[in-house]
């Protein structure tokens, strides 16, 4: 019967009758779990926060610094050049030292975008300090040219010639150049990890050369001695954190927990698992889903030191990392005799539950970066499912324990394998076949670990699933 039926029937007359009106459903309680999740997520990005609050802090009082000193730059052309060459080199050097501190691994800022999202923030201030000092070194140029009326090539010989510190300047210049051509993914490709690394070691180098041309010549340090003051507390500052957090802390760590290589396990043809053992194992704060960067103290491996995720759950008393053979230094790490002493830094990296905000879990891996991911199952609860992407059977890693552990614990693995080169295997885990596989996948958390290519690849597959951006969670696997 409709509204209006009802009331021709009511003897009372029921239009000016107060029929029951249907309430709008009060708004879903947020779990409790998920509110604590949403806290611990805000708590956790609030140190990064205040670090980019005083990189901008310090950039403002250095352009404040600057102008003080350039209020007459529009008045003619030669100040216009001058002026400008002045706050790019300033604030090219500043960025300069932000780029040491974004890789220092102070755990403040490492816990707040993990380290892969590091390495990103590094390579872009990498390119726009060198840009910026480029840029400081064709306006000066400039500029002194117009002052002296000479060429530019005139003006560039008298001043490596008569200026004190242009030399360590040009050669500061030039490794830094050196270091962002060896950083584009084309170059670093082709070269040995080990040349790699020796080059962007240089980039210290550079960074000092740099001091030694700013103190004499900048003119804002020259003129003001609180200026210069202020310069070199920023430089000591850095190398203050610098050596406190790349050298003190890991040395100091390494002595306290005693970590050393207890067994050396083959998984595979070209996968081997360590299992590590020290002391205090219990205090070292590592979760499931980080990593450690390992340096093993043997004849010619210990100047260097890799990333590696740990591949089970710390339990107090022993951690295990397992590798793929992908290059000079993987390909002999099945060499290690159980004994040999290990640095560690760490633990990195927010490929963990912490970042959680969902009570629902997809887990998506690719080849060797089942590492990580094969820890987090270990101990994450609620409803999981598990995406393997491997080309070939020989390629799954630790199936029997994910089998033996989804048995346990109750979640749904899907082992996927196919060669993308093949077309009939093309659509694997594409935005129309992920569906398929986890039909509520639109509201499930994402994680994504595994080579750089498939990961930037499944990202947009996820997103184009209809998972948000802010619930996917990436970890690479560089090789």
């Amino acid at each position: 019967m409709s509204a209006t039926d009802r009331s021709l029937d009511d003897p009372a007359g029921g239009a000016s009758r107060d029929w029951p009106r249907r309430e709008p459903a009060p708004p879903a309680a947020v779990p409790q779990s998920q509110r604590i999740r949403h806290w611990r997520h805000a708590r956790a990005a609030l140190p990064g926060r205040l670090f980019w609050l005083g990189v901008a802090a310090n950039a403002g009082v250095i352009v404040w610094l600057w102008a003080r000193n350039n209020s007459a730059m529009l008045q003619t052309w030669p100040a216009f050049y001058t002026g400008v060459g002045r706050i790019t080199g300033l604030l090219g050097a500043y960025l300069l030292l932000v780029q040491v501190l974004l890789l220092a691994r102070i755990p403040p800022i490492e816990r707040l975008a993990g380290f892969d999202r590091l390495t990103v923030w590094h390579r872009r201030n990498g390119k726009l300090c060198l840009y910026l000092i480029i840029a400081h070194v064709v306006f000066i140029t400039a500029g002194y040219a117009l002052l002296d009326k000479l060429s530019i090539s005139g003006e560039a010989s008298t001043l490596l010639g008569q200026y004190p510190g242009m030399i360590a300047a040009t050669i500061g210049t030039g490794l830094l150049i050196l270091v962002v051509i060896t950083s584009l993914v084309i170059v670093r490709r082709r070269m040995r990890y080990e040349m790699w690394y020796l080059v962007h070691l240089l980039a210290y180098a550079g960074i000092g050369l740099s001091w030694f041309h700013e103190i004499p010549t900048g003119n804002e340090l020259v003129v003001n001695p609180t200026a210069a003051a202020y310069w070199t507390a920023l430089y000591l500052a850095t190398l203050a954190l610098l050596v406190l957090f790349r050298i003190a802390q890991p040395a100091l760590r390494s002595l306290w927990f005693g970590l050393r290589v207890a067994q050396v396990l083959p998984e595979s043809d070209n996968v081997v698992s360590l299992r590590i053992t020290g002391r205090h194992l219990d205090r070292l704060g590592a979760q499931p889903g980080q990593f450690f960067l390992w340096r093993f103290l043997s004849r010619g491996r210990w100047w260097e030191s890799h990333p590696f995720s740990l591949s089970a759950a710390p339990d107090g008393r022993s951690l295990r990392v397992t590798v793929k053979s992908a290059g000079d230094f993987s390909g002999k790490i099945g060499a290690l005799r159980p004994g040999t002493p290990i640095v560690a830094e760490g633990p990195f990296g927010t490929f963990t539950e912490a970042v959680r905000r969902r009570d629902r879990v997809l887990l998506i891996a690719g080849g060797i970066g089942i590492t990580p991911v094969r820890a987090l199952l270990e101990t994450m609860a609620g409803d999981l499912i598990l995406l393997y992407r491997v080309m070939s059977e020989d390629d799954l890693v630790f199936r029997d324990e994910i089998d033996r552990l989804a048995a346990e614990r109750g979640f749904t693995v899907h082992y996927v394998v196919g060669d993308h080169r093949l077309r009939e295997h093309r659509h694997l885990l594409s935005a129309r076949h992920l569906p398929e596989l986890v039909p509520d996948i639109a509201e499930r958390e994402v994680y994504l670990c595994g080579p750089p290519a498939m990961m930037r690849l499944l990202a947009g597959n996820v997103r184009g699933a209809g998972v948000p951006r802010k619930f996917i969670h990436t970890e690479e696997f560089a090789l």
